[in-house]
Formats: C-alpha cells, sequence, structure tokens
C-alpha cells in the first residue's frame, strides 16, 4: 500500500504520522501462523483486540498472549502477557510493533471481521484459479 505518491522519505514519514486512524488499521497486519496460513490461504491479517499473538522479535521473543489493546495513534499493540514493573512497583503492558508478532489465533467472535477473512478467502481463491487458467494459455502457446 502505497501512503504516498512521493518515493521522498521525508514525505513517506511525513504521509505516515499524519494519516488517519481508519487507514492506519491495515499498517497495524501482522503475519499469520503457519497452520493459520495453510487453513485460509494468505499471509497477514489486521489486529484486533482478542487475539493470539506470540512475540517473534526483542526481549519478549516467543511469549504468547491475548492483545488486549490497539493503539492506531502510536501504531503498537499491547498483550496481556507482557508487562513490565514500574519504580512504585505497579505494572505496565508494554507497547510492541504489529509486524513483530506473530498471529496464533484468530478472534472470530465478531460477524464483520468474519466477513472480511472469508472476503479475502474468496478473493485468494479467485486469484489462484485466475493464474492457473493464465498458465494453462501459455503451456497452450508454447506447444
Amino acid at each position: 500500500m502505497a501512503l504516498t505518491a512521493s518515493a521522498k522519505p521525508r514525505k513517506q514519514r511525513k504521509a505516515l504520522y499524519t494519516m488517519p486512524h481508519h487507514l492506519r488499521r491495515k499498517l497495524l497486519s501482522a503475519p499469520l501462523s503457519e497452520e493459520l496460513r495453510a487453513k485460509y490461504g494468505f499471509r497477514s491479517f489486521p489486529i484486533r483486540t482478542g487475539d493470539r499473538v506470540r512475540v517473534m522479535r526483542g526481549d519478549f521473543k516467543g511469549t504468547e498472549g491475548r492483545v488486549i489493546r490497539v493503539d492506531r495513534e502510536r501504531g503498537r499493540i499491547y498483550i496481556d502477557t507482557i508487562t513490565r514493573t514500574k519504580a512504585d512497583g505497579t505494572p505496565v503492558n508494554v507497547p510492541i510493533h504489529a509486524s513483530k508478532v506473530m498471529i496464533v489465533e484468530l478472534d472470530l467472535s465478531d460477524k464483520w471481521r468474519r466477513k472480511a477473512l472469508e472476503r479475502k478467502m474468496r478473493a485468494r481463491e479467485e486469484q489462484a484459479r485466475l493464474g492457473a487458467e493464465k498458465g494453462e494459455a501459455r503451456a497452450e502457446e508454447v506447444g
């Protein structure tokens, strides 16, 4: 997804930081686990509260937990099992960038999310079907 028509880093950064929140949702996508990838037929999906994720990079690598909050403004997610203790002893959740986690289990309690998932699956199947037809046509031309 192109943020802007310009390739200049300054303008790319500005477009990222001034992007409206309803468009920022798409940037907070994470790759799916191998099992989910095989089941649904695509690589990534936007993260939502309630998804079960595994951290793949950083100090908390390997930790699994449920997403309790998605902060579109900062581009970070908060996971229930990842906390840090403040100086006064109170635990606070640590923000983690969405690209550094992998979705292990999707929260499909919302009917709109299920519809989005089905839409994406149908689009992938259609794309695969068209690719197969195109390959057959090329084979006939060559043969």
